[in-house]
């Protein structure tokens, strides 16, 4: 006899499968039958977990959003410097792309910038937090004196951002042929490393 699941792990499959449909079929080709179909439901029966497709995108979202802001909780954990909490929080967005690759799909979904208000609202309220954390990480180098003086933190944040945008959209036109975190992390060596403070005349790397 089938086990009978529970309302939320129900939702939680729904959830799942409109993600995986997301990368196999785009998001704005998604309707809930084939959703339900996914999950071997009726469509009537996504109606029942989830009132309408806008609420299914809400669910999306938050999906996401709690599954990032782990994942930034691990990399921004006390200790170290200020520069290797940002190189783990953006290597941890990009390991979260490279294993949920529907993430940058829906950031430049139709869903997302002209059909959904509430889906478009909850990501940017989620990439208006990533960047306050890259930059509150960059005032603490700039008080340690790690940067250069005159890096402006948002500015900062928002170049770090474009990185990990436009690594997406290229591995993903690349069929993603490469490993999105190895070369995230090589740009992001060469990024930080134009952000560091120059060292005083005559010295040089790993001297006293």
């Amino acid at each position: 006899m089938p086990i009978r699941k529970s309302a939320a792990e129900r939702k939680l499959e729904i959830v799942e499968a409109t993600l995986s449909l997301s990368d196999a079929l785009g998001p704005d080709r998604i309707s809930t039958e084939a959703i339900a179909r996914a999950v071997g439901l009726t469509q009537p029966g996504i109606f029942r977990h989830f009132q309408t497709k806008q609420a299914l995108w809400q669910a999306v979202a938050e999906w996401i959003a709690e599954h990032m802001r782990s994942r930034w909780g691990v990399a921004l954990r006390p200790g170290g410097a200020a520069l290797d909490r940002i190189e783990r929080l953006i290597r941890a967005q990009l390991e979260l792309i490279e294993s949920t690759p529907a993430i940058p799909a829906i950031l430049f979904s139709r869903e997302l910038h002209a059909e959904n208000d509430t889906l478009r609202r909850a990501v940017f309220e989620l990439m208006n937090a990533f960047r306050t954390a890259i930059a509150g990480e960059i005032r603490r180098a700039l008080d340690d004196g790690t940067v250069r003086a005159d890096l402006a933190p948002d500015d900062a944040a928002f170049l770090l951002i474009g990185l990990v945008q436009g690594l997406a959209v290229r591995w993903s036109l690349a069929g993603r042929s490469f490993g999105l975190e190895a070369e995230g992390a090589r740009l992001l060596a060469v990024q930080l490393g134009l952000f560091e403070a120059a060292r005083p005349a005559g010295t040089r790397e790993g001297a006293a």
